[in-house]
């Protein structure tokens, strides 16, 4: 069975990104907001316990859940598609 890849992608964006938000949230809302740079602010740029720094996050974790969810269904698809074509012979 393949994987539809923009559908792959784009639910791998939302989660991601509304994921980041949501904790970015969960941790102002518990220890306040820091403006502390997390392991994950040093790979996203501007990325910090802020409300924009959430909002950073979001647009982060969408473009970041976007390619990674497309390169995973599109290898995903070329690996099933390769092994079909051995099993089928």
């Amino acid at each position: 069975m393949k994987l539809n890849v923009k559908a792959f992608a784009l639910t791998s964006a939302v989660i991601w990104g509304f994921c980041l938000f949501f904790v970015t949230w969960w941790i102002i809302f518990f220890d306040g907001a820091t403006g502390e740079t997390l392991l994950i602010g040093k790979l996203y740029r501007g990325y910090c316990v802020s409300p924009m720094g959430s909002v950073i996050g979001l647009g982060w974790g969408l473009l970041d859940g976007l390619i990674a969810g497309a390169l995973f269904a599109w290898l995903y698809n070329f690996f099933v598609g390769c092994t079909s074509q051995t099993t089928a012979e």
